[in-house]
């Protein structure tokens, strides 16, 4: 969840409309027989019983309408909380393996989309019509599907994004202890970057509410985990947009030093283009500090920018109109130690992510948002977008082959 032309596609700007319009309908048809009443009046004539009447349910139900949102309104505001900082996350712990110096691993990304985005999903966030999964068999089958090709793969460490435990738009189904359960061997943190109120749109099948997260696995067993809260923003964005922040698992590595894995899925939704840049700055200082205590640094996930600068020019489409994803401003990592990895074959190039908008066909628009950061101790030897064609995901998982410097 994270596409939108931000000028029409926004939650918030969608609902106000269909509100607006409601509020506007009725304020017509109350001032029409307003005038119609005055009118008659001016004429010397009367109204009737049965107008009279008409008038008053109209009233009432303009009255009963403003109760209703605004009791709606104060519930989500109530309801609002942003989860802590800092805090302690449960491990699954099932290995006792350390990470090897020197060895090549592989660590995969993948925002798998609460199960829902099959190909032909378009989300209403995104301009889209569904608000939920297609029924709970298409999220136990993507699930499978999606466990299937990450066991394939066996890579040695997973950073999953849009994770559902328990939602309305995936039918309660626990995506987190399926994946698990699907792919043992790993250890495993799950952390909560959503936790929203019941949302009540769309009208005829509301999205609902939603807890959801990120998950971290490894073959490597995970000390420690915590929970970073990242900056968003303040005004009425952030009771629709997801509580955005980052994992931090941290891995023994065999001389002593510390793997320090982030799992990450930046704003997306937001009408101040700096909240997703003072994310990427608190994230870079946190690598950059763990670095400056010798450990290796490695984040990903879904960055919800274009890492490849412009992809709307490699991809051949278009993407004058979704100005969300903008590149990543490389002064950020000016004196520091770290580096963007940008999944990429320039021979034969594979978006990660599409627009959601509707189905999946082969004019609309794409580009890469899912990658890593890595710091300047941790080798590189290759990095890519596995082509899935979007079959479970409106995001392809992207990959990462690395050492361990010495």
């Amino acid at each position: 969840m994270k596409l939108n032309k931000r000028n029409k596609n926004n939650l918030f700007t969608v609902l106000l409309f269909d509100l607006n319009n409601i509020w506007n309908s009725a304020i017509i048809l109350t001032n029409s027989l307003m005038i119609f009443l005055q009118n008659n009046k001016k004429k010397g004539g009367y109204v009737s019983v049965k107008a009279k009447k008409v008038l008053k349910i109209i009233l009432i139900i303009l009255l009963v309408a403003v109760l209703i949102v605004g009791g709606y309104v104060a519930y989500v505001m109530i309801d609002y909380h942003r989860i802590e900082d800092k805090q302690a996350l449960q491990i699954n712990d099932v290995t006792n393996e350390a990470a090897l110096v020197d060895k090549e691993y592989k660590v995969i990304s993948y925002n798998i989309g609460f199960a829902a985005y099959t190909p032909d999903f378009g989300f209403f966030m995104d301009g889209g019509t569904k608000s939920r999964a297609n029924s709970e068999e298409s999220v136990k089958s993507v699930i499978n599907g999606i466990g299937d090709f990450l066991k394939s793969e066996n890579p040695d460490i997973l950073l999953i994004e849009e994770v559902d435990k328990k939602a309305t738009r995936s039918y309660h189904y626990d995506q987190e202890e399926a994946l698990r359960n699907k792919l043992d061997g790993y250890d495993s943190a799950f952390t909560v970057n959503f936790d929203s109120p019941y949302l009540f749109y769309p009208i005829t099948e509301p999205h609902g509410k939603s807890y959801a997260g990120m998950m971290t696995m490894s073959k490597f067993n995970i000390e420690s985990g915590l929970r970073r809260s990242l900056p968003i923003e303040n005004g009425f964005m952030k009771f629709v947009d997801l509580d955005r922040c980052y994992s931090v698992s941290r891995i023994t590595v065999e001389n002593g030093k510390e793997l320090v894995l982030y799992t990450l899925h930046l704003s997306a939704y937001t009408s101040d283009g700096t909240i997703a840049t003072d994310q990427l700055k608190m994230l870079i200082s946190d690598m950059q500090a763990e670095y400056e205590k010798g450990n290796y640094c490695i984040a990903g996930g879904d960055f919800n920018k274009d890492l490849l600068g412009d992809s709307g020019k490699i991809f051949g489409i278009d993407g004058a109109d979704y100005t969300w994803a903008q590149p990543v401003d490389s002064k950020l990592f000016d004196g520091t130690n770290l580096k963007i990895v940008a999944p990429y074959n320039e021979e034969n190039p594979i978006p990660s992510c599409r627009n959601a908008d509707g189905p999946y066909h082969d004019k609309q628009f794409v580009l890469t948002v899912d990658g890593f950061i890595v710091s300047d101790n941790v080798t590189v030897t290759n990095s890519d977008v596995y082509d899935l064609q979007f079959k479970y995901s409106d995001h392809n998982p992207v990959y990462m082959t690395f050492k361990l410097n010495k």
